[in-house]
């Protein structure tokens, strides 16, 4: 018996007209759709009018799903992974079923579509010929720090993801990091009728921040540092990294 495909098919960050004709094509002639949460994926499959069996698949229950999903695949069914929004392994698990899908010589198609960090970049100002992707940052101040201090030393444009409620928390820490007049550019609500993008140094950005409401999660990009610049800190006392 033949194996079935693993396709990774992109859906709408926002605007539910993004999705691809060759990702409605896929999403209807797949056997089993993978989704990060069963209720937002039937709410675009609804939009489509499809109907399909879909299988749970986040990062609590990935190590049970796995084994589940390739079983389907290695007796022939034809499989989609999708995310809430966006392209699948993309700062989710989804890269841990495509890795164990290749380990057990199944064919995995990605198609293009949807990606947040890519709109936000293009759609910055900043340079997008070389650049770097943190994904969420860690948590912790000092984490944090290291990693933004890690990135900064690259040269290139820095991307990142960020929620609401910690947003200016971060925005903060890469003044402390690059700088007060380092050029940041937010995008937020991406693709969706509130789609903005809050430009300009890391200063003025910082101090809108903190007399607005802040909605809708966040796609962070700063512009690329010299370390002789002013402003820029290439250094920090080791507790606080910790």
């Amino acid at each position: 018996m033949d194996k079935g495909t693993l396709f990774v098919v992109p859906t709408p960050i926002g605007n539910l007209e993004d999705i691809t004709l060759r990702a409605v094509r896929i999403l209807q002639e797949s056997d089993v759709i993978v989704c990060e949460d069963t209720r937002q994926t039937l709410k675009l499959l609804s939009h489509l009018k499809i109907s399909k069996q879909l299988i749970s698949f986040y990062t609590q229950n990935q190590l049970k799903r796995i084994p589940q999903v390739i079983s389907l695949l290695e007796t022939g069914k034809n499989v989609s992974l999708v995310s809430d929004c966006g392209t699948p392994a993309i700062s989710d698990p989804g890269y841990y079923l495509v890795k164990e899908a290749l380990n057990c010589g199944i064919n995995v198609i990605p198609l293009p579509g949807s990606c947040a960090l890519i709109t936000g970049l293009v759609g910055s100002g900043l340079p997008t010929d070389s650049f770097i992707f943190l994904g969420f940052l860690r948590k912790k101040t000092g984490k944090m720090k290291k990693e933004l201090l890690s990135a900064a030393g690259t040269g290139k444009t820095i991307v990142f993801y960020e929620s609401p409620h910690r947003v200016v928390k971060t925005v903060e820490v890469c003044k402390e990091v690059f700088g007060a007049g380092t050029n940041i550019v937010l995008a937020r609500e991406l693709t969706k009728k509130f789609e903005e993008f809050i430009r300009g140094s890391i200063e003025n950005v910082l101090s809108g921040l903190k007399i607005r409401e802040i909605k809708g999660e966040f796609v962070i990009i700063i512009s690329p540092v010299n370390k002789e610049s002013d402003g820029f800190s290439g250094t920090y006392d080791e507790n606080e990294l910790q």
